[in-house]
């Protein structure tokens, strides 16, 4: 568990920027909430790793709310605000990592 600003990010050796012992690059500084729990974690493995329950996804009625954090400024992003950002924190300018889009429909509800 990792302090970031004023939340907290739960996973498996998350650093001070809630890169974690799944994702350890540069780039690897987000952590997604989950809907099941409204914890922040770094990647959907860790979220399997320390929990006793199946993942929920932020579901899209909530898209308004804040729900994906910045883990090198601790700024916490609406989904849209975190889409629109072309893999960069609109608030710091650090880079995010690409390849966290393949996994979105286990961080965010799609449409069905």
């Amino acid at each position: 568990m990792q302090s970031i600003g004023d939340h907290t990010v739960r996973g498996i050796d998350v650093g001070p920027e809630t890169r974690c012992a799944h994702y350890d690059t540069d780039q690897d500084v987000v952590a997604f909430t989950f809907a099941c729990c409204e914890d922040f974690f770094p990647c959907f493995r860790c979220h399997e790793a320390v929990t006793d329950h199946e993942a929920v996804p932020w579901p899209r009625a909530r898209f308004d709310e804040p729900a994906v954090l910045c883990g090198a400024c601790g700024t916490a992003l609406t989904v849209p605000d975190y889409r629109a950002a072309d893999d960069r924190c609109p608030a710091c300018d650090a880079a995010f990592n690409p390849g966290c889009a393949k996994h979105a429909d286990l961080y965010f509800e799609t449409d069905a």
